[in-house]
């Protein structure tokens, strides 16, 4: 097996990162201090930079968020446990990204919403429709998803939708959804159900505030586009 510790030092991970700090290593030497070891013929930094090719994108990190467990296991070197490490590590990523952005006290900022939701949804390979519920005072009393589409529609129920919110003593409610193709601009659908959805929600009390569609890095908020009423 080729070991890390026959290249030379300044090329080492583990030796890089504790000379010059986490910040100096590379995409591939961060995932190689993750995955630990290669095999007969790789190196764990070369093991690394064949995973970050499978993810396939230009931003090579955000691409591995798309990797399923039995696509890393394809890799020869990757086994069950290294995929579990590389997994564990990406949702850790996501769960410290969300916990730096607070949605705050007042759950109506269409910016801030979409930025904590952001890290989740703009990897999701089909469409998720989240309910966002609030109290009398816009404070989040919770979310859930309520339906995982095709990767072109989201099946959405209004049913579902105010069931919940009713369940939870909701006042008022948002939704979010993602775009898989990463271009956010609201189809004639989107549009449609979203009217819809405020109409019933104005008949039982329950307002619409917003509807936020999430793209890769950016999102339109359906509110602010002039789609949903005051």
């Amino acid at each position: 097996m080729l070991k890390t510790k026959e290249l030379p030092e300044n090329e080492r991970p583990y030796e890089k990162c504790e000379k010059y700090g986490a910040q100096a290593l590379s995409d591939a030497e961060l995932l190689a201090v993750i995955i630990r070891t290669g095999t007969k013929t790789k190196r764990s930094v070369e093991l690394a930079m064949e995973i970050l090719n499978m993810a396939g994108k230009r931003d090579s990190l955000s691409g591995l968020n798309n990797l399923t467990m039995t696509q890393l296991m394809r890799i020869p070197g990757i086994g069950r446990v290294k995929a579990i490490q590389i997994q564990c590590v990406l949702e850790l990523s996501k769960r410290i990204q969300r916990s730096c952005t607070s949605m705050g006290p007042d759950c109506t900022n269409p910016d801030v919403i979409a930025g904590y939701y952001m890290e989740d949804m703009r990897h999701y390979r089909q469409e998720h429709l989240i309910l966002l519920m609030l109290n009398t005072k816009n404070k989040k009393i919770g979310d859930m998803v309520i339906s995982k589409g095709s990767v072109n529609a989201a099946l959405i129920s209004p049913r579902e939708i105010f069931l919940e919110a009713l369940r939870h003593n909701a006042v008022n409610i948002i939704l979010l959804h993602n775009h898989p193709s990463g271009d956010p601009t609201p189809s004639r659908e989107d549009i449609e159900v979203t009217q819809a959805i405020a109409g019933l929600g104005r008949m039982l009390g329950i307002r619409l505030l917003d509807h936020i569609i999430i793209g890769d890095k950016t999102y339109k908020s359906l509110f602010q586009c002039g789609f949903i009423q005051e």
